[in-house]
């Protein structure tokens, strides 16, 4: 896996650059800055002028794509996390606008993900709109723009960055995915339980719940 800047060849196609970066559909792709070139600079600029979020891939910016139910999820799981954090004060949880640069020339964008106060700097909350920090625990809600290719790469830029722990939460299956390391997952179905290990001890909910939308009253 690279973390270099992306010097596309002369001959390279859109459909060339859609491999390199695993499939992504192109309407996700940013043209300007061109394709290699993009900064962490870039990311924030786009994300204040236009109101665009977009992951920094080897140079090349990506739009963060989520449907309406993986946002109710992925915010879902947040509430329920900010619940425990109140009465377990153990760090901090961050959503999915939460910008991270976890290796150079990457910046992404999990939909959730939790700080252990010794994992930020003086344990206090980062100014900076693009923090270089690296979180204990990555969520990524599954959207049907996703590709298999990109979230296996997402996966390995997290371990390699040294996150401690990863959910994939399936909204098509209800079912998610713990990841342990790149190679080392479990598969929980709506009748398990999801707890946060020794990442969040003492932390764990029925999966059943994070899909379980509320009803309105009658």
């Amino acid at each position: 896996m690279s973390s270099a800047l992306l010097n596309i060849p002369m001959e390279w196609t859109v459909a060339d650059l859609q491999d390199y970066l695993d499939g992504i559909p192109a309407h996700r792709i940013r043209l300007r800055p061109w394709p290699g070139t993009a900064t962490v600079q870039d990311v924030v600029r786009i994300d204040d002028r236009l109101d665009r979020l977009c992951e920094l891939i080897d140079g090349v910016l990506v739009e963060k794509a989520m449907g309406f139910e993986e946002s109710w999820i992925a915010l879902n799981v947040l509430i329920l996390l900010g619940q425990f954090l109140q009465q377990h004060p153990l760090g901090i949880v961050t959503g999915a606008d939460g910008l991270i640069q976890l290796l150079p020339h990457q910046v992404r964008i999990p939909d959730g993900a939790y700080f252990a106060w010794e994992r930020l700097p003086d344990r206090r909350l980062p100014r900076e709109a693009v923090p270089h920090i690296v979180p204990d625990l990555a969520i990524e809600v599954l959207s049907s723009s996703n590709t298999p290719t990109e979230m296996r790469r997402k996966l390995r830029e997290y371990f390699q960055a040294g996150v401690r722990l990863v959910w994939y939460i399936d909204p098509a299956s209800q079912m998610v995915t713990v990841y342990h390391s790149e190679h080392d997952s479990v598969e929980l179905d709506e009748n398990q339980m999801l707890t946060g290990e020794d990442v969040l001890p003492g932390f764990e909910v029925p999966v059943r719940q994070l899909f379980t939308p509320p009803e309105a009253p009658q």
